[in-house]
């Protein structure tokens, strides 16, 4: 089993985890062993090893420590380094600067993804957002935050659409975006032309595909609602499927679950509008913001 041991710059804390994870149960499964088993050893819960395994929990190192004495890891160049993700793992990515953010784990996701296919049923996605649309969609979003918890929201996701302009390593990003997220107006008619031009804008830059699923293409496979596909350059990293919450979010994993919203992925770009036919659509529709 080889794992790497190289220490880079601003390490991101919840891929390292991922990463970590899934070595570990690498290991577990060369062992022969179940996550009960595991557990039963360490005088531990069942579900604090899979937690562990999937990335969702931090890890000490002297987890890691543990879990290679129940492993009979013996090179110690493979424990060390293993501890030495552990390490990395809890340290804290530029997001943790603007204290509590529920969704921190998609955010360590998306920091570190090589491409994300997002449909939106309902507001323009956040990477493509301006500050005035977006200060004004989350205050009407979360109407008991305070103008401070808005304000830090919103810093949070001009911060993350960083990632869209990057000049070495820039997002590649397919968005569908059903009509009413056009037509639904966000803060004021100003707002929301400033908008839909920057949609335009975006979507002429050769990383960023945006497509407007019109409402006579009637029922289609997004009507259960947002999701997001993010998948990464490391083939270590699992592709995930990301579906928001209001309490809580789901991140899947499986290959049966990747593949299902795949295929709905792609019937979806089948029934929007083309790239080209979708720039003259918003621009129609920003024209009727006046």
């Amino acid at each position: 089993m080889e794992v790497q041991s190289q220490v880079v710059a601003n390490v991101n804390p919840t891929v390292r985890r991922r990463r970590l994870g899934s070595e570990l149960r690498k290991l577990r499964e060369q062992k022969g062993m179940t996550a009960e088993e595991v557990a039963a050893r360490l005088l531990v819960s069942q579900s604090k090893i899979s937690r562990l395994e999937n990335g969702r929990r931090s890890i000490s190192q002297r987890d890691v420590r543990d879990l290679c004495g129940v492993y009979g890891v013996e090179d110690v160049r493979i424990v060390e380094s293993l501890m030495q993700m552990a390490k990395e793992s809890r340290q804290q990515g530029w997001w943790h600067a603007f204290g509590d953010i529920p969704y921190s784990v998609y955010i360590g996701l998306e920091t570190e993804a090589a491409s994300l296919r997002v449909f939106e049923p309902q507001v323009v996605p956040g990477l493509l957002q301006t500050t005035e649309y977006a200060a004004a969609m989350i205050a009407g979003n979360l109407p008991e935050a305070t103008p401070e918890q808005v304000e830090k929201r919103v810093n949070v996701r001009i911060r993350r659409q960083e990632r869209i302009t990057d000049p070495d390593s820039p997002l590649r990003m397919w968005a569908v975006i059903d009509e009413a997220a056009l037509c639904r107006k966000v803060g004021s008619a100003e707002i929301m032309r400033e908008q839909l031009m920057r949609l335009v804008e975006l979507s002429h830059l050769p990383h960023v595909t945006v497509q407007v699923l019109p409402f006579e293409a009637g029922a289609h496979p997004g009507l259960s609602g947002q999701f997001a596909v993010l998948e990464f350059t490391d083939t270590t990293d699992a592709t995930v499927v990301y579906l928001e919450g209001v309490n809580s979010d789901l991140y899947l994993e499986k290959d049966t679950d990747v593949q299902a919203y795949s295929v709905m992925y792609e019937h979806l770009r089948a029934q929007a509008l083309s790239a080209e036919q979708t720039r003259v659509f918003i621009t129609e529709a920003a024209e009727r913001y006046v």
